[in-house]
């Protein structure tokens, strides 16, 4: 592994999370994909490990890590079994983090020692059907204040974590004639009378990461589950969305440097016209291409999250972290299509078959393009920084 701006301290974080994700998370990957599997007894032992609520003060069972620590655990996962490196972003970023930096002092502590122990399995609800890149502006889901509770109703889409979750945090709008500056952040439990999992989602890649619709008919929260303030949940999404953005990078990375391992190994092994493939000039090409992505990769990714540990979450979702964020998860969702694709031609027809580990990492390559932002989204966040 690079060496690059990392300390003593990070260096031992990453080596802990890699181990124990080689040891206990990779054995898991092929039954996970194969069946949609989830192995429930698999977060309680990484919040055992420090390994959840990374990025939580641990006055509340977290580990108070910077956004480089916690991405370094997060590239560790996903080298060794990315679909559960995405639910664990879902958890312990999109949810668990969120919550710590915007949520009341009240709703810290009821949920983020579970979230940070995983007795608790968190989530993030945003996407509705009929609004994806444009899931502020065509939210549907509403919230009416009634007594000492809010009535939520409509749908969710895309959820990662939505068939497991026990708390998600769900945004809704609460002024329909507001438009953003209408939508509220709410803490819900999903045993709340209302909420139910509408389906459970098939999914190309990523499949061991459970997605779900979520739909919600008068279901009742209780008003002290509101995130931040009433009207004012848009800030909680942005500034969620560049740490999301930032924290889904690693993922890339970690992806592509198992891609890599296995087409530096299959090279050595595989032998074609009486000598390994490695002998070959256009298969040592590809290797140095590979190579040279990853550490690219490596550099653009560590920076970032370096810059998203010293931004205050009121300030992120704007400026030039937030056009940082979405240059460092394009370039590393693009990057890793391209080391994908090589590995994909290097292993050759045993790529292609559905059961090998290469053909497993291939399909995940277009959802890291796609989710917190497709690349056109993003690419128009990097130009309207560029163009101010």
């Amino acid at each position: 592994m690079s060496q690059y701006r990392l300390n003593a301290d990070q260096q031992a974080i990453f080596s802990q999370a890699d181990r124990f994700a080689r040891e206990r998370l990779y054995p898991l990957a092929e039954r996970m994909d194969a069946e949609e599997w989830w192995p429930e007894d698999v977060f309680p032992e990484m919040g055992a490990l420090g390994m959840l609520g990374t990025t939580v003060d641990p006055k509340y069972g977290g580990a108070g890590l910077d956004m480089l620590s916690a991405g370094l655990i997060c590239q560790a996962i996903a080298r060794s079994n990315h679909a559960l490196a995405l639910s664990w972003a879902a958890h312990d970023n999109l949810c668990a983090n969120n919550l710590a930096q915007n949520g009341s002092e009240r709703l810290r502590e009821k949920y983020l020692p579970g979230l940070c122990n995983g007795t608790l399995i968190g989530a993030l609800a945003l996407t509705e059907p009929g609004a994806g890149s444009d899931a502020l502006g065509s939210m549907r889901t509403t919230a009416r204040r009634q007594g000492d509770h809010y009535i939520l109703n409509g749908a969710k889409l895309y959820i990662t974590n939505g068939p497991v979750a026990d708390v998600i945090l769900l945004y809704a709008k609460t002024d329909k004639d507001a438009g953003n500056h209408g939508i509220s952040a709410f803490m819900v439990e999903t045993s709340c009378p209302g909420f139910k999992v509408a389906q459970k989602l098939m999914k190309m890649g990523f499949r061991g990461s459970p997605t779900a619709e979520l739909v919600l008919e008068d279901c009742q929260v209780p008003v002290e589950n509101l995130v931040g303030k009433e009207n004012l949940g848009v800030q909680v999404v942005m500034s969620g969305l560049d740490f999301e953005r930032a924290m889904i990078a690693p993922i890339a990375l970690g992806i592509s440097e198992r891609a890599l391992e296995l087409s530096i190994e299959w090279s050595k092994t595989r032998e074609q016209f009486g000598q390994p493939l490695a002998r070959f000039q256009m298969i040592r090409s590809k290797l140095a291409d590979m190579y040279t992505w990853v550490e690219s990769m490596r550099s653009f990714t560590y920076q970032v999250l370096a810059e998203c540990s010293e931004v205050p979450a009121e300030e992120a979702g704007r400026g030039h972290v937030h056009m940082q964020a979405a240059a460092a998860v394009m370039y590393a969702a693009n990057a890793c299509n391209l080391v994908l694709n090589e590995m994909a031609q290097i292993h050759g027809g045993s790529g292609y078959i559905w059961e090998s580990e290469a053909n497993r990492l291939y399909r995940a390559n277009k959802l890291l393009e796609i989710g917190a932002g497709t690349t056109e989204v993003r690419k128009m966040i990097i130009s309207d920084g560029l163009l101010k």
